[in-house]
Protein backbone atom coordinates (compact mmCIF):
# COMPACT_ATOMS: atom_id res chain seq x y z
CA UNK A 1 0.00 0.00 0.00
CA UNK A 2 1.25 3.64 -1.29
CA UNK A 3 1.96 5.54 2.57
CA UNK A 4 1.19 8.55 0.89
CA UNK A 5 -1.35 10.04 -1.59
CA UNK A 6 0.21 10.87 -5.06
CA UNK A 7 -0.81 14.43 -4.65
CA UNK A 8 1.39 14.20 -1.09
CA UNK A 9 4.37 13.54 -2.83
CA UNK A 10 4.32 15.51 -5.48
CA UNK A 11 2.76 19.01 -3.70
CA UNK A 12 2.87 18.39 0.12
CA UNK A 13 6.41 17.27 0.43
CA UNK A 14 8.35 19.46 -1.80
CA UNK A 15 5.88 22.80 -0.28
CA UNK A 16 7.16 22.37 3.12
CA UNK A 17 10.63 21.43 2.01
CA UNK A 18 10.26 24.87 0.30
CA UNK A 19 9.11 26.59 3.27
CA UNK A 20 12.07 25.22 5.58
CA UNK A 21 14.46 26.00 3.26
CA UNK A 22 13.22 29.75 3.54
CA UNK A 23 12.39 29.47 6.96
CA UNK A 24 16.19 28.40 7.70
CA UNK A 25 17.39 31.41 5.20
CA UNK A 26 15.58 33.54 6.56
CA UNK A 27 17.55 33.48 9.91
CA UNK A 28 20.79 33.56 7.85
CA UNK A 29 19.83 36.92 6.78
CA UNK A 30 18.75 38.20 10.28
CA UNK A 31 21.74 36.90 11.53
CA UNK A 32 23.93 39.19 9.50
CA UNK A 33 21.82 42.19 9.96
CA UNK A 34 19.30 42.68 7.20
CA UNK A 35 14.81 42.45 7.02
CA UNK A 36 14.64 39.11 6.26
CA UNK A 37 10.42 40.37 5.00
CA UNK A 38 12.13 43.12 2.93
CA UNK A 39 14.52 40.62 1.50
CA UNK A 40 12.21 38.45 0.03
CA UNK A 41 9.76 41.20 -1.01
CA UNK A 42 13.01 42.34 -2.85
CA UNK A 43 13.66 39.23 -4.88
CA UNK A 44 9.90 39.02 -5.56
CA UNK A 45 9.75 42.52 -6.79
CA UNK A 46 13.01 42.05 -8.90
CA UNK A 47 12.17 38.72 -10.24
CA UNK A 48 8.09 39.63 -10.65
CA UNK A 49 7.70 42.90 -10.12
CA UNK A 50 8.33 44.28 -14.05
CA UNK A 51 8.37 43.02 -17.64
CA UNK A 52 12.05 43.09 -17.46
CA UNK A 53 12.70 40.89 -14.41
CA UNK A 54 9.94 38.32 -15.13
CA UNK A 55 11.92 38.12 -18.74
CA UNK A 56 15.30 37.45 -16.80
CA UNK A 57 13.60 34.76 -14.50
CA UNK A 58 11.87 32.67 -17.36
CA UNK A 59 15.10 32.67 -19.33
CA UNK A 60 16.96 30.97 -16.16
CA UNK A 61 14.27 29.00 -15.99
CA UNK A 62 14.37 27.64 -19.89
CA UNK A 63 18.14 26.71 -18.76
CA UNK A 64 16.79 24.66 -15.73
CA UNK A 65 14.01 22.89 -17.66
CA UNK A 66 16.22 21.74 -20.19
CA UNK A 67 18.87 20.09 -17.46
CA UNK A 68 15.78 19.61 -15.44
CA UNK A 69 14.47 17.03 -17.91
CA UNK A 70 17.92 15.77 -18.84
CA UNK A 71 17.88 14.63 -14.82
CA UNK A 72 14.88 13.35 -14.78
CA UNK A 73 14.72 11.37 -17.73
CA UNK A 74 17.48 9.23 -16.44
CA UNK A 75 16.23 8.66 -13.24
CA UNK A 76 13.41 6.98 -14.55
CA UNK A 77 15.66 4.62 -15.53
CA UNK A 78 17.07 5.49 -11.68
CA UNK A 79 20.51 6.57 -13.37
CA UNK A 80 21.57 9.40 -12.09
CA UNK A 81 23.26 11.62 -14.48
CA UNK A 82 25.29 14.02 -12.98
CA UNK A 83 27.35 14.91 -16.26
CA UNK A 84 24.45 17.87 -17.60
CA UNK A 85 26.86 20.37 -16.81
CA UNK A 86 29.48 19.02 -19.54
CA UNK A 87 26.92 17.73 -22.00
CA UNK A 88 25.69 21.38 -22.11
CA UNK A 89 28.57 22.87 -22.46
CA UNK A 90 29.11 20.37 -25.55
CA UNK A 91 25.73 21.05 -26.70
CA UNK A 92 27.10 24.41 -26.93
CA UNK A 93 30.06 23.39 -29.06
CA UNK A 94 27.31 21.79 -31.20
CA UNK A 95 24.98 24.69 -31.76
CA UNK A 96 27.92 27.20 -32.31
CA UNK A 97 29.75 25.00 -35.31
CA UNK A 98 26.44 24.51 -36.64
CA UNK A 99 25.49 28.16 -36.61
CA UNK A 100 28.49 29.47 -37.82
CA UNK A 101 29.09 27.12 -40.62
CA UNK A 102 26.67 29.00 -43.09
CA UNK A 103 25.01 31.73 -43.53
CA UNK A 104 21.47 31.28 -42.49
CA UNK A 105 18.88 32.73 -44.11
CA UNK A 106 16.12 32.97 -41.30
CA UNK A 107 15.97 31.83 -37.88
CA UNK A 108 13.42 29.49 -38.35
CA UNK A 109 15.53 27.25 -40.29
CA UNK A 110 18.95 27.51 -37.93
CA UNK A 111 16.65 26.73 -34.75
CA UNK A 112 15.99 23.64 -35.08
CA UNK A 113 19.09 22.39 -37.16
CA UNK A 114 20.64 24.12 -34.05
CA UNK A 115 18.77 22.37 -31.67
CA UNK A 116 19.74 18.84 -33.71
CA UNK A 117 23.38 19.78 -33.43
CA UNK A 118 23.16 20.54 -29.66
CA UNK A 119 21.28 17.48 -28.97
CA UNK A 120 23.64 15.03 -31.07
CA UNK A 121 27.05 16.78 -29.28
CA UNK A 122 25.12 16.40 -25.65
CA UNK A 123 24.03 13.12 -26.15
CA UNK A 124 27.72 12.11 -27.44
CA UNK A 125 28.74 12.93 -24.60
CA UNK A 126 26.20 10.99 -22.71
CA UNK A 127 27.18 8.23 -24.39
CA UNK A 128 30.37 7.07 -23.11
CA UNK A 129 29.95 7.52 -19.35
CA UNK A 130 26.50 5.24 -20.41
CA UNK A 131 28.40 2.50 -22.15
CA UNK A 132 31.15 2.34 -19.61
CA UNK A 133 28.44 1.82 -16.89
CA UNK A 134 26.21 -0.94 -18.77
CA UNK A 135 29.13 -2.40 -20.14
CA UNK A 136 32.05 -2.63 -17.72
CA UNK A 137 30.34 -1.48 -14.35
CA UNK A 138 32.05 1.92 -13.70
CA UNK A 139 29.70 3.92 -11.36
CA UNK A 140 27.83 6.32 -13.82
CA UNK A 141 28.22 9.20 -10.83
CA UNK A 142 31.69 9.02 -10.79
CA UNK A 143 32.24 8.82 -15.02
CA UNK A 144 29.71 11.93 -15.44
CA UNK A 145 31.32 13.80 -12.69
CA UNK A 146 34.63 13.54 -14.95
CA UNK A 147 33.29 14.05 -17.61
CA UNK A 148 32.17 17.74 -16.74
CA UNK A 149 35.72 18.66 -15.96
CA UNK A 150 37.18 17.27 -19.43
CA UNK A 151 34.02 19.18 -20.88
CA UNK A 152 35.37 22.05 -19.47
CA UNK A 153 38.76 21.89 -20.67
CA UNK A 154 37.77 20.50 -24.06
CA UNK A 155 35.68 23.49 -23.97
CA UNK A 156 38.07 26.30 -22.99
CA UNK A 157 41.09 24.65 -25.16
CA UNK A 158 38.95 24.94 -28.14
CA UNK A 159 38.14 28.68 -27.45
CA UNK A 160 41.29 29.71 -26.63
CA UNK A 161 43.01 28.09 -29.84
CA UNK A 162 40.56 26.81 -32.63
CA UNK A 163 37.67 28.68 -32.78
CA UNK A 164 39.05 32.30 -31.34
CA UNK A 165 38.37 35.36 -33.46
CA UNK A 166 42.30 35.58 -35.50
CA UNK A 167 43.56 38.83 -34.04
CA UNK A 168 41.28 38.76 -30.73
CA UNK A 169 42.02 37.80 -27.12
CA UNK A 170 38.87 36.98 -26.10
CA UNK A 171 38.21 33.18 -25.69
CA UNK A 172 35.11 32.98 -27.72
CA UNK A 173 34.00 32.14 -31.01
CA UNK A 174 33.05 34.72 -33.74
CA UNK A 175 29.30 36.19 -33.48
CA UNK A 176 26.68 34.13 -35.24
CA UNK A 177 25.27 35.43 -38.60
CA UNK A 178 21.82 37.69 -37.83
CA UNK A 179 19.80 34.31 -39.50
CA UNK A 180 20.99 32.65 -36.66
CA UNK A 181 19.61 34.93 -34.08
CA UNK A 182 16.28 34.15 -32.24
CA UNK A 183 13.61 36.76 -31.69
CA UNK A 184 13.43 37.46 -28.13
CA UNK A 185 9.97 37.76 -25.95
CA UNK A 186 10.71 41.56 -26.86
CA UNK A 187 10.89 41.17 -30.67
CA UNK A 188 7.57 39.12 -30.09
CA UNK A 189 5.53 41.76 -28.61
CA UNK A 190 6.74 44.73 -30.78
CA UNK A 191 4.77 42.74 -33.94
CA UNK A 192 1.65 43.98 -31.42
CA UNK A 193 3.19 47.56 -30.80
CA UNK A 194 4.02 46.39 -27.06
CA UNK A 195 7.33 47.76 -26.06
CA UNK A 196 7.66 44.77 -22.91
CA UNK A 197 10.64 42.15 -21.93
CA UNK A 198 12.89 45.75 -23.03
CA UNK A 199 16.67 44.11 -22.79
CA UNK A 200 15.31 40.67 -21.20
CA UNK A 201 17.46 37.66 -22.75
CA UNK A 202 13.89 35.26 -22.74
CA UNK A 203 13.49 34.15 -26.35
CA UNK A 204 11.49 31.29 -27.84
CA UNK A 205 13.90 28.45 -26.66
CA UNK A 206 11.07 28.99 -23.76
CA UNK A 207 8.86 27.40 -25.37
CA UNK A 208 11.36 24.94 -27.45
CA UNK A 209 11.40 23.69 -23.57
CA UNK A 210 7.79 23.79 -23.24
CA UNK A 211 7.65 21.30 -26.08
CA UNK A 212 10.46 19.16 -24.66
CA UNK A 213 8.59 19.00 -21.07
CA UNK A 214 5.55 17.72 -23.24
CA UNK A 215 7.54 15.56 -25.52
CA UNK A 216 8.98 13.81 -22.22
CA UNK A 217 5.38 13.33 -20.67
CA UNK A 218 4.96 11.35 -24.17
CA UNK A 219 7.41 9.43 -23.98
CA UNK A 220 7.63 8.26 -20.47
CA UNK A 221 4.17 7.55 -19.98
CA UNK A 222 2.48 6.78 -23.28
CA UNK A 223 5.64 4.88 -25.47
CA UNK A 224 6.38 1.33 -24.47
CA UNK A 225 10.35 2.49 -24.57
CA UNK A 226 8.90 5.01 -21.78
CA UNK A 227 7.27 1.92 -19.87
CA UNK A 228 10.20 -0.06 -20.16
CA UNK A 229 12.79 3.09 -18.47
CA UNK A 230 10.16 3.13 -15.97
CA UNK A 231 10.50 -0.78 -15.14
CA UNK A 232 14.30 -0.99 -15.60
CA UNK A 233 14.03 1.56 -13.06
CA UNK A 234 12.10 -0.55 -10.43
CA UNK A 235 13.49 -3.23 -10.81
CA UNK A 236 16.65 -4.37 -12.84
CA UNK A 237 16.07 -8.27 -11.75
CA UNK A 238 12.25 -7.86 -12.92
CA UNK A 239 12.84 -5.48 -16.43
CA UNK A 240 15.39 -8.13 -16.86
CA UNK A 241 13.26 -11.10 -16.44
CA UNK A 242 10.52 -9.73 -18.91
CA UNK A 243 13.18 -9.00 -21.54
CA UNK A 244 14.21 -5.48 -21.25
CA UNK A 245 18.09 -5.42 -21.82
CA UNK A 246 19.81 -3.41 -19.38
CA UNK A 247 22.71 -2.31 -21.74
CA UNK A 248 19.88 -0.84 -24.23
CA UNK A 249 17.71 0.70 -21.74
CA UNK A 250 20.89 2.43 -20.14
CA UNK A 251 22.18 4.05 -23.53
CA UNK A 252 18.84 4.91 -24.78
CA UNK A 253 18.18 6.70 -21.21
CA UNK A 254 21.59 8.36 -21.26
CA UNK A 255 21.14 9.32 -24.70
CA UNK A 256 18.04 11.04 -24.32
CA UNK A 257 19.17 12.92 -21.23
CA UNK A 258 22.41 13.95 -22.91
CA UNK A 259 20.40 14.99 -25.70
CA UNK A 260 18.06 17.42 -23.48
CA UNK A 261 20.80 18.69 -21.40
CA UNK A 262 23.06 19.66 -24.97
CA UNK A 263 19.86 21.50 -26.16
CA UNK A 264 20.14 24.13 -23.71
CA UNK A 265 22.76 26.31 -25.62
CA UNK A 266 19.80 27.23 -27.54
CA UNK A 267 18.66 29.37 -25.10
CA UNK A 268 22.51 30.47 -23.42
CA UNK A 269 24.66 30.04 -26.84
CA UNK A 270 21.97 30.59 -29.58
CA UNK A 271 19.48 32.91 -28.11
CA UNK A 272 21.52 35.08 -25.53
CA UNK A 273 25.18 35.74 -26.10
CA UNK A 274 24.93 34.68 -29.65
CA UNK A 275 28.35 33.09 -29.68
CA UNK A 276 30.08 30.41 -27.70
CA UNK A 277 32.03 31.83 -25.05
CA UNK A 278 33.86 30.29 -21.84
CA UNK A 279 31.60 28.77 -18.99
CA UNK A 280 28.48 29.52 -21.00
CA UNK A 281 26.55 27.20 -18.69
CA UNK A 282 27.01 28.91 -15.97
CA UNK A 283 26.44 25.68 -13.64
CA UNK A 284 22.77 25.33 -15.02
CA UNK A 285 24.03 21.50 -15.59
CA UNK A 286 24.36 20.96 -11.57
CA UNK A 287 20.56 22.85 -10.72
CA UNK A 288 19.43 20.91 -12.82
CA UNK A 289 19.45 17.73 -10.35
CA UNK A 290 17.95 19.58 -7.85
CA UNK A 291 15.02 20.60 -10.30
CA UNK A 292 14.51 17.30 -11.34
CA UNK A 293 14.35 16.03 -6.89
CA UNK A 294 12.29 19.19 -6.24
CA UNK A 295 9.81 18.47 -9.30
CA UNK A 296 9.95 14.29 -8.45
CA UNK A 297 10.91 14.11 -12.02
CA UNK A 298 7.64 14.81 -13.60
CA UNK A 299 7.40 17.56 -16.73
CA UNK A 300 5.19 19.81 -14.57
CA UNK A 301 6.70 19.70 -11.20
CA UNK A 302 10.12 20.46 -13.11
CA UNK A 303 8.78 23.49 -15.20
CA UNK A 304 7.28 24.69 -11.28
CA UNK A 305 10.86 24.18 -9.82
CA UNK A 306 12.89 25.67 -12.78
CA UNK A 307 11.03 28.90 -12.24
CA UNK A 308 11.25 29.11 -8.50
CA UNK A 309 14.88 28.19 -9.24
CA UNK A 310 14.59 30.85 -12.13
CA UNK A 311 13.25 33.54 -9.46
CA UNK A 312 16.14 32.84 -6.94
CA UNK A 313 19.10 33.64 -9.75
CA UNK A 314 16.86 36.57 -10.74
CA UNK A 315 15.82 37.51 -7.06
CA UNK A 316 19.02 37.11 -5.83
CA UNK A 317 21.18 39.45 -7.98
CA UNK A 318 18.40 42.43 -7.07
CA UNK A 319 19.26 41.75 -3.25
CA UNK A 320 22.84 42.06 -4.21
CA UNK A 321 22.53 45.10 -5.59
CA UNK A 322 19.92 46.95 -3.73
CA UNK A 323 19.99 45.40 -0.11
CA UNK A 324 24.02 44.93 0.17
CA UNK A 325 23.31 41.32 0.92
CA UNK A 326 26.12 39.41 -0.36
CA UNK A 327 25.56 37.46 -3.78
CA UNK A 328 26.73 34.31 -2.47
CA UNK A 329 23.81 34.48 0.27
CA UNK A 330 21.55 33.52 -3.01
CA UNK A 331 24.29 30.43 -3.53
CA UNK A 332 23.64 29.43 0.50
CA UNK A 333 19.71 29.80 -0.43
CA UNK A 334 20.06 27.57 -3.24
CA UNK A 335 21.69 25.12 -1.26
CA UNK A 336 19.32 24.82 1.54
CA UNK A 337 16.56 24.40 -1.18
CA UNK A 338 18.74 21.54 -2.52
CA UNK A 339 19.53 19.98 1.10
CA UNK A 340 16.05 20.28 2.69
CA UNK A 341 14.27 18.91 -1.04
CA UNK A 342 17.21 16.07 -1.56
CA UNK A 343 19.24 14.87 1.64
CA UNK A 344 16.60 15.30 4.12
CA UNK A 345 13.58 14.59 2.70
CA UNK A 346 13.30 12.27 4.54
CA UNK A 347 12.76 14.23 7.65
CA UNK A 348 9.45 16.04 6.11
CA UNK A 349 8.40 12.26 4.47
CA UNK A 350 8.38 10.05 7.82
CA UNK A 351 6.38 12.16 10.26
CA UNK A 352 3.81 12.58 7.20
CA UNK A 353 3.86 9.10 6.28
CA UNK A 354 2.96 7.91 10.00
CA UNK A 355 0.41 11.20 10.22
CA UNK A 356 -1.45 9.41 7.34
CA UNK A 357 -1.33 5.85 8.31
CA UNK A 358 -3.16 7.27 11.51
CA UNK A 359 -5.58 8.70 9.43
CA UNK A 360 -6.13 5.87 7.42
CA UNK A 361 -6.67 3.50 10.48
CA UNK A 362 -10.14 1.57 10.42
CA UNK A 363 -12.70 3.28 13.34
CA UNK A 364 -14.72 0.67 15.54
CA UNK A 365 -17.48 0.22 12.75
CA UNK A 366 -14.63 -1.25 10.46
CA UNK A 367 -14.72 1.96 8.05
CA UNK A 368 -11.19 3.39 7.09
Amino acid sequence: MQKLPKWADIVLIPLINLLLAFLVSGLVILAIGKDPIVAIQTMIDGAFGSTTGLGYTLYYATNFMFTGLAVSVAFQARIFNIGGEGQALLGGLGVALVCLSIDWPHWLVALPAAAIGGAVFGAAWAFIPAYLQAKRGSHIVITTIMFNFIAASLIGFLLADLLKVPGSMDPATANFPPGAHLPTFNDIFALFGLDVFKHAPVNVSFFVALFCAFGFWVLIWHTRLGFAMRAFGQSERGAQYAGISPLKITVIAMLISGALAGMMAINNVMGESERLILNATEGAGFIGIAVALMGRSHPIGVILASILFGFLYQGGAELSLWEGIPRELVTVIQGLVILFTGALDGMVRRPLENLFLILRKPTKNGAV
